[in-house]
């Protein structure tokens, strides 16, 4: 695990109540939807994080059997509290401790970003899928396609001119490349019969509550630790993103594109 795919201590709270609702459940609410049609009844999540897909996935799919995992113990502990009834547990996406063709739907929601090794990670997910089994997961969009974080890190970079950090831009928004998702995803032994790219609206209370959850509930956190004292330049973060976006409530068009995948035969 690194700097880049660590939720410590506090984190996740702080990702679910800032960012839960304005940025993750308008897509989470998408993607839950695109499983219930698929009818499946054994479902594994793979980076399932503070559970906001798996809340859905468990009110979509009332009869199936859930498996809800996470790199992160602390995103495990946060999540199994939040969204009882699936079965929680840590597990790394590329190295899943799962047997061979036991789920008929994996499910992933802007996880797969973050995964060093992306084709090992799908071959990971041919390997536990069973014969015409599905993959369905979610990526973001370039950064400048999504008026919420987009405001944030270009506030950072007001705040930070002199070293603003890469995080969004190299991690959550780096893989945006609809053409090397498909090579990758063939590459792991599963064949994409769908790739949309979608756009849907983010609201929050306030610009300083998504700058609060950026900084401080995103593994951003530790690259603003590395340039000074997190009191100091989480509020102004917050100011700059308000002047920037407005007061009170704020919303913002997203983009993301939405992949499924069923197993090569």
């Amino acid at each position: 695990m690194t700097a880049d795919t660590s939720w410590l201590e506090s984190m996740p709270e702080v990702y679910d109540r800032c960012l839960g609702l304005a940025v993750f459940a308008p897509f989470g609410a998408e993607l839950a939807l695109r499983a219930a049609d698929l009818r499946p009844t054994r479902v594994l999540e793979i980076a399932a994080g503070t559970g906001i897909v798996t809340a859905g996935l468990v009110e979509a799919l009332p009869d199936a059997e859930i498996t809800a995992t996470d790199l992160n113990p602390p995103m495990v502990d946060y999540a199994s509290t939040r969204v009882p009834g699936p079965t929680w547990r840590v597990a790394d996406a590329q190295a899943l401790d799962l047997d061979d063709d036991v789920f008929d739907l994996v499910v992933c929601q802007f996880g797969v970003m973050f995964f060093p090794n992306r084709i090992g990670a799908y071959r990971e997910v041919r390997r536990v899928l069973e014969p015409h089994g599905s993959f369905l997961f979610n990526v973001w969009d370039t950064l400048d396609t999504s008026e919420l974080p987009a405001a944030v890190y270009a506030a950072l970079a007001e705040v930070l001119p002199d070293n603003p950090p890469d995080f969004g831009t190299r991690i959550p928004h780096g893989y945006a490349d609809p053409t090397r998702i498909r090579a990758d995803v063939q590459a792991g032994g599963l064949t994409v019969e769908e790739l949309d790219r979608i756009e849907l609206v983010g609201t929050s209370p306030s610009a300083a509550q998504l700058a609060e959850g950026f900084c401080l509930g995103t593994p951003l956190r530790f690259q603003l630790q590395e340039r000074g004292d997190l009191a100091e330049i989480v509020p102004k973060v917050a100011e700059v993103t308000t002047r920037m976006v407005g007061e009170g409530p704020v919303e913002g068009s997203m983009a993301a594109y939405v992949v499924r995948a069923r197993t090569a035969l």
